[in-house]
């Protein structure tokens, strides 16, 4: 785990009036950061052990609304505690912010001070544990996809989020010039990042207008999915703090490209060996890596809400967009839901290609392992790569179409239930629904605006 500033040196920071606020933060159900600003003096003398929050912050919606139907927590149940335990080797400073330090948080039970199962970080570090207990360690990289507007979050929440202009006005695919017309948030962005100990490797422009692609060295799975929230969380506030909106929505136009985030993924031997390697073996691929990647495909559809958990997610999924629509494998082919990346050398891997911007990097982290443990553990056999456009592929298994029918794939997973337990898929089942159910009800400007007159 890595952060870029120890105990003894956040004392010294404070002592000199360097720092004089803390974030403490815990991840919630939908990736996001929440918590609260200490005092950074009453943080060294009283709260770097253990603070307290309510336990409906990993029970409610992207509107913090109580939703009912959760067995951790409810109205019943009195909306209790949880302790938030600070894991101080998180420790950083938060350069974009005046002052001001961050640290992230396990969630633990208030009364036993065990870890909460459905805590994002906890379902992803059980993972960790497995895989460990295998003789295996991963290396995990994501992709941050999202567009940037002309207008600051006020103004379009203001506009009714109907006044949507794109910061530049054509497909900025890799483009210098247009993205140079972009560097008063993504300078700011890579070099803040850098500076909180994030391994910021690029940023460049993405194949739609305003789209982004923000880039983070790989690294152990939960520092990844640290990086990943934290420069989500950064590339808000400061396009916030220059005026401009900056969205992960996965599709905000039907006519637009969709927002993505690939997730790269390789498993390491105890002496700091590749295990997906194998220079005998087909595209340098080990026995280990095709059974790992075999779970991958298998259990693809078992875990995509974990990759795509809003009704918006699924109209990503279309045909020519570069977003998949089958679960199969091709060799360096990005129309396949797992590519094949670094054929025959040491850095093989695979990427999968499935998961949006919206999605829970812990979350979606820990599905993919697991998925990945238990095609170890069963030996299967992976099928030949596929080749040419596969979103012509009659006999590939796609990948499920909707929020409800992912549901219902979460729901009725055997491999999850015995990976992440009984109590964490019923968690998240729950959550699943209950964004359907809010869908359901809601008459769209889509149904007005095709029916009003006509139908």
């Amino acid at each position: 785990m890595a952060g870029n500033l120890t105990f003894d040196a956040l004392k010294q920071a404070v002592s000199e009036g360097e720092i004089d606020t803390v974030l403490v933060c815990l991840v919630d159900m939908q990736g996001r950061l929440l918590g609260k600003r200490f005092h950074a003096r009453n943080f060294i003398d009283h709260s770097h052990q253990e603070t307290h929050c309510c336990n409906y912050l990993l029970a409610t919606d992207l509107e913090m609304y109580t939703v009912e139907g959760y067995a951790a927590t409810s109205w019943s149940g009195g909306y209790g505690d949880y302790a938030m335990r600070p894991d101080l080797s998180t420790l950083r400073h938060v350069p974009w912010l005046e002052g001001t330090a961050m640290v992230l948080c396990d969630v633990l039970d208030h009364h036993t001070h065990a870890p909460v199962p459905h805590s994002p970080r906890a379902v992803l570090q059980a993972q960790i544990a497995r895989l460990e207990a295998m003789g295996f360690s991963a290396m995990m990289a994501t992709e941050l996809e999202f567009f940037l507007f002309e207008k600051s979050f006020d103004e379009i929440r203001r506009s009714g989020f109907r006044d949507l202009t794109p910061i530049s006005g054509y497909n900025e695919d890799y483009h210098i010039f247009q993205t140079t017309k972009e560097e008063e948030v993504m300078r700011p962005l890579r070099n803040h990042l850098y500076a909180a100990g994030i391994p910021i490797e690029n940023s460049k422009g993405e194949a739609e207008s305003g789209q982004e692609e923000l880039n983070i060295r790989y690294s152990a799975p939960l520092d990844c999915a640290d990086f990943h929230t934290i420069a989500k969380h950064a590339t808000k506030e400061i396009a916030w703090q220059h005026g401009r909106a900056a969205s992960f929505l996965p599709k905000w136009h039907h006519q637009r490209v969709g927002s993505s985030s690939h997730v790269h993924q390789s498993l390491w031997t105890a002496d700091g060996e590749s295990a997906f390697r194998d220079p005998s073996g087909a595209y340098g691929m080990s026995e280990t890596m095709r059974h790992y990647m075999a779970g991958l495909i298998k259990f693809a559809p078992d875990y995509t809400y974990f990759l795509a958990p809003y009704i918006n997610s699924y109209k990503r999924f279309q045909k020519g967009t570069f977003a998949p629509t089958k679960t199969v494998w091709s060799v360096d082919n990005r129309t396949a839901g797992f590519r094949l990346c670094g054929e025959g050398t040491n850095a093989v891997r695979v990427e999968c290609r499935i998961g949006g911007s919206d999605m829970n990097p812990y979350l979606a982290l820990a599905a993919q392992l697991a998925a990945g443990i238990k095609g170890i553990e069963e030996k299967l056999p992976l099928d030949p790569p596929a080749t040419g456009d596969l979103y012509e592929a009659q006999r590939a298994l796609e990948i499920p179409q909707t929020l409800r029918d992912a549901t219902e794939t979460l729901r009725a997973s055997q491999m999850l239930r015995e990976a992440l337990g009984e109590e964490v898929v019923a968690h998240y089942v729950r959550a699943a629904e209950w964004e359907q159910e809010e869908f359901d009800r809601v008459v769209t400007d889509y149904e007005i605006a095709r029916g009003f007159e006509r139908c």
